[in-house]
């Protein structure tokens, strides 16, 4: 099939007749990772919508299959949503779901939001329903994992050696007979005592941020206040954003709240495990941990799956995958596979990304993993889409036409 290139600027009456019309438009104005812009989105990739409708209005193909993160229902309030079923309704019946590909036992986590619709001049959605969901999951990760497979990226040393320090970590909880906490920990906050209950650092004076103490516990100190910025935890020195009475948000503050009683329960032992951090060239994102896999007695990275992302090293049960995202260092890492160099622990491969995304019949996978991992994030599952397409399509042969 020839690519006509940019759906913006090719002459609608130009596209062919079709039945179908399935399209994705852009999530990031609707993702919570996000602005959420939405059709305000400076880059404008929130008004492809608008360019679908052109489609819709000019050729009325009898369905309508679309798809975006899960957010879209709920962004602004649920205006935004509104606005496409209003727009949608003018033709089509309309029916939503938010559905995951761990739903039908498949080895992914990945929650996005389906819309269908059909003419209502054809009958509309008479009878049709989602595919049901197949609960409980009962499902692995290792469904998925070709042990064979040679075609994966490395864990860089420096990777191999951070992970060990949070292993060291994890230790020393159950050494000290101290339960697993259940908030992210942010190693940096440990031992600060800036002020953040009130007015956010950003907007205090040098005089009530002078002699504190901020990253590390280390005193705050300078010739001005970005000298004095720059020594508080990353998540600290910017302007917040949306924020009320220039503070923090809740959510922020309750998360350094946890982090310094913790850090004071545990201080005698928690003083000499920073200094790995300190000294092991961690850095910011790899200086909190996230750990959810519920109670163990001896907990363990190595049989988990581990995703590093800008909120954290996460840690999740060899359950499913997180869904599979654009940027190539939060490909998942599966620290219990052999490499042919007798080493455990590499990246996802391709096939196996492919697999997740139920693609394994791919003849030709893009040529690079940064670039395979890419075209996944931006990908549908297929067997999810599959599932919802046999039960749409069948609204036609159940005589509603």
């Amino acid at each position: 099939m020839k690519c006509e290139g940019d759906i913006n600027t090719i002459d609608v009456t130009k596209i062919p007749k079709h039945d179908i019309l399935c399209g994705g438009f852009p999530c990031q104005p609707f993702s919570q990772a996000g602005k959420q812009q939405g059709f305000q989105d400076d880059k404008e990739r929130g008004n492809l919508f608008y360019r679908i409708m052109d489609i819709l209005e000019h050729h009325k193909p009898e369905y309508v299959f679309l798809e975006n993160v899960p957010n879209l229902k709920s962004h602004d309030g649920g205006n935004t949503y509104s606005v496409i079923y209003d727009k949608l309704s003018q033709y089509y019946d309309v029916k939503d779901e938010i559905l995951s590909p761990h739903y039908f036992g498949i080895p992914q986590h990945r929650t996005r939001i389906y819309i269908v619709g059909r003419l209502k001049s054809l009958g509309g959605l008479t009878d049709f329903s989602f595919p049901e969901r197949e609960e409980p999951y009962t499902g692995s990760i290792n469904d998925i994992i070709i042990p064979e497979d040679t075609d994966f990226m490395s864990l860089r040393d420096i990777t191999r050696v951070h992970l060990e320090v949070w292993q060291q970590f994890l230790n020393l909880l159950s050494e000290h007979k101290q339960p697993l906490p259940t908030f992210p920990i942010w190693a940096m906050e440990f031992g600060a005592n800036y002020d953040f209950e009130g007015a956010a650092p950003y907007y205090q004076k040098t005089k009530q941020l002078e002699g504190k103490r901020g990253a590390f516990g280390e005193e705050i100190q300078g010739y001005s206040k970005d000298d004095f910025l720059r020594c508080l935890p990353s998540y600290a020195q910017s302007k917040p954003t949306k924020v009320v009475n220039r503070q923090f948000p809740e959510w922020k503050k309750q998360f350094i709240r946890w982090n310094r009683k913790f850090y004071q329960d545990n201080k005698d032992w928690l003083d000499e495990w920073i200094l790995s951090i300190r000294q092991n060239g961690f850095e910011n994102s790899h200086q909190k941990f996230e750990w959810n896999c519920g109670s163990e007695e001896n907990p363990t990275l190595y049989n988990k799956i581990i995703q590093f992302r800008p909120s954290g090293i996460r840690v999740k049960l060899p359950t499913y995958s997180p869904a599979l995202v654009l940027n190539t260092t939060q490909i998942p890492i599966l620290p219990w596979v052999k490499t042919p160099d007798g080493q455990k622990g590499r990246y996802m491969t391709r096939r196996e990304g492919a697999k997740l995304q139920c693609m394994e019949n791919l003849k030709e996978y893009p040529d690079t993993i940064a670039r395979a991992f890419k075209a996944f994030g931006n990908a549908v599952n297929v067997e999810v889409v599959k599932r919802i397409a046999i039960n749409l399509l069948k609204t036609k042969d159940n005589g509603t036409k």
